[in-house]
C-alpha cells in the first residue's frame, strides 16, 4: 500500500514529518470536500428529472417509493 515500510519512515525525523503532513493534508482534503448547503431561495432550487430529462411529479416519486418499499 505504501511505497516504503513504516520503519523506514520513522528512521528519519524529516521523513516522519513529511509523512505526517501527508496524512494531515489527506484528512483536510477529505473533510473539506463536503457539499455546500442548498440555497434558501426556492426559485433557484433544482427540479428532479428522470433519465429522459422530463420533470418528475410528486405522484411519480411516491409510486417509485411505494415500489421500492414493496420489496
Amino acid at each position: 500500500m505504501f511505497p516504503m515500510r513504516y520503519r523506514t519512515i520513522f528512521k528519519s525525523r524529516w521523513w516522519a514529518l513529511i509523512w505526517g503532513a501527508g496524512i494531515l493534508w489527506t484528512a483536510y482534503d477529505f473533510a473539506s470536500a463536503q457539499p455546500q448547503a442548498p440555497a434558501a431561495n426556492n426559485a433557484s432550487a433544482e427540479t428532479t428529472t428522470d433519465g429522459s430529462g422530463a420533470e418528475v411529479t410528486p405522484e411519480q416519486a411516491q409510486q417509485l417509493n411505494d415500489a421500492i418499499n414493496s420489496f
